[in-house]
């Protein structure tokens, strides 16, 4: 079996993003890898002129991308402990394609991505990012999907 040297994380920073990302960080060290830390803005620009438009699309660009870094760095502060072998990436676009882009870039060797684990109705409308990555991730991918809450398996009563 191949080591995971070069191991890359996506996060949107939600609890479910913040749980991959401790696998992640775990198996770079376990396996002395480097890790990359993705996260991808898609935002959508044009509401963003609706509700700001004395502001340039450049403007705008660059405060969304100054506001992306800030989240980074702040995350990072908080998350690494004294792990030091990582950067960081933000991507401007359809999240599963940056995601996927940057893995072959860097050469990963495990891609990382948390998972909401919606059916039904919910993936019809939401889609699934990590289901895409999976089908065009050139690399192996572990999906990580946050345990089931026992409380949310009580029947809630009725009336």
């Amino acid at each position: 079996m191949n080591q995971f040297n070069k191991i890359l994380v996506a996060i949107d920073y939600s609890e479910n993003s913040v749980y991959a990302f401790n696998y992640a960080i775990e198996l770079a060290k376990q396996f002395q890898g480097e890790l990359t830390i993705i996260n991808v803005i898609h935002e959508p620009v044009d509401m963003a002129r609706i509700l700001f438009p004395y502001i340039s699309y450049e403007q705008l660009e660059n405060a969304i991308m100054e506001d992306a870094a800030k989240m980074m760095e702040k995350f990072c502060s908080e998350q690494m402990g004294g792990f030091s072998n990582y950067k960081t990436a933000i991507a401007r676009g359809i999240p599963y394609q940056e995601i996927v882009r940057e893995s072959q870039e860097i050469g990963a060797t495990l891609l990382v991505i948390g998972t909401h684990g919606y059916t039904g109705i919910e993936h019809l409308i939401f889609g699934s990012t990590a289901e895409r990555v999976v089908r065009s991730a050139s690399c192996p991918v572990l999906t990580v999907r946050m345990p089931v809450r026992e409380e949310l398996l009580e029947p809630v009563p009725v009336g």
